[in-house]
């Protein structure tokens, strides 16, 4: 298992090792010419008796106004869902999880493509490098604030003692580390006298579900910008990762990830000092150099923070995706963010 960030030591990069079908919408077909309710004559009120029923059966049942009021409910309950599912199908949306922000990013011409979300949320995805006695790494992060607020993993920061930026469009600025979780992996990082940012949209990691297309956007090998696509594999996976910083630069310098999953330790002990997280898991191509940076849905939301990459061999060097990534839920990124903002270090 592979966390996903790049290594170099001496200017050389090594891998860090840690770790459809598309939805369809079934509705009834609506008849658009149903025929509304005979109107009632005012003040008319059916007062001649009933028949009496044939061999003396009970009374036949009447038809009357309230009856035909509950017809028409239920039809335009059923034309109202029809409606919906008619404009998710013209706009391409269907591919969005049921249950997801609402939040469009993308432009609607474009709606539901992996293209379209590329050309709507790569603007707001970096590439970092971090310098710390341990080597030099390259990460990626999402933007977060239009004065450059960025969120990213805490293992491609940790012990860092220089971290600069390269932004979408090749501006580069030099960051500090404002705080960092390494219980979640997580860690906030601000540029200098950055202004007038694109800032993501963070939409709601509950919403989502397994089957739903998702799009992947970081920097392997500092290939910055790099944009896959795939599926949410599963949910609420258990991954496990060390919150020993010596431990992590230990690591680190060997050019691997300590890191665990299913009661398996990957690429090395995790060491004594452990965390445990739900992840995202998905199968979008993510390899070293991903760590830090967005999952994101169908509409431009982003959903995860990509952690960690399975890889079924320990040597850096020959490491690459099997289609088995990982990523933080972004609920659990938002409901760390005031912790993250005074500075948490723990």
């Amino acid at each position: 298992m592979d966390m996903t960030e790049s290594l170099r030591q001496n200017g050389e990069y090594e891998h860090a090792n840690p770790y459809q079908g598309p939805h369809q919408h079934a509705s009834s077909p609506v008849n658009p010419e149903w025929p509304p309710p005979p109107a009632q004559p005012p003040g008319s009120h059916p007062t001649e008796p009933l028949p009496e029923p044939p061999h003396g059966g009970r009374p036949a049942r009447r038809r009357g106004p309230a009856a035909l009021l509950v017809a028409v409910a239920i039809v335009a309950a059923a034309v109202g869902g029809g409606t919906a599912y008619g404009i998710q199908e013209l706009t391409g949306s269907d591919t969005v999880a049921a249950g997801s922000t609402s939040t469009n990013v993308v432009a609607s011409s474009q709606k539901g493509t992996v293209s379209g979300v590329a050309k709507a949320v790569s603007p707001s995805i970096v590439e970092i490098n971090a310098t710390s006695n341990a080597g030099s790494s390259t990460g990626s992060g999402v933007i977060i604030t239009d004065d450059g607020e960025i969120i990213t993993n805490n293992h491609v920061v940790a012990g860092a003692s220089s971290v600069k930026v390269t932004t979408h469009d090749g501006k580069q600025y030099t960051a500090e580390v404002v705080g960092t979780d390494s219980k979640k992996d997580l860690a906030l990082i601000k540029l200098e006298n950055a202004s007038g940012l694109k800032a993501a949209t963070l939409g709601d990691s509950d919403g989502i579900g397994v089957g739903d297309q998702v799009v992947a956007i970081g920097s392997p090998e500092g290939l910055t910008g790099t944009v896959t696509s795939g599926i949410v594999s599963a949910l609420d996976r258990d991954v496990t990762v060390s919150t020993d910083e010596g431990q992590q630069q230990q690591q680190q310098r060997g050019g691997q990830w300590p890191f665990e999953f299913g009661g398996q330790q990957f690429n090395g002990d995790t060491g004594s000092s452990t965390t445990t997280y739900k992840a995202i898991q998905t199968d979008a191509s993510l390899n070293p150099g991903n760590s830090g940076g967005a999952l994101i849905d169908m509409n431009g939301n982003i959903i995860g923070i990509n952690s960690a990459m399975y890889s079924a061999t320990e040597s850096s060097a020959s490491a690459g995706s099997v289609g088995l990534g990982f990523a933080i839920p972004i609920n659990t990124v938002k409901a760390d963010l005031p912790e993250l903002r005074a500075g948490a270090s723990n």
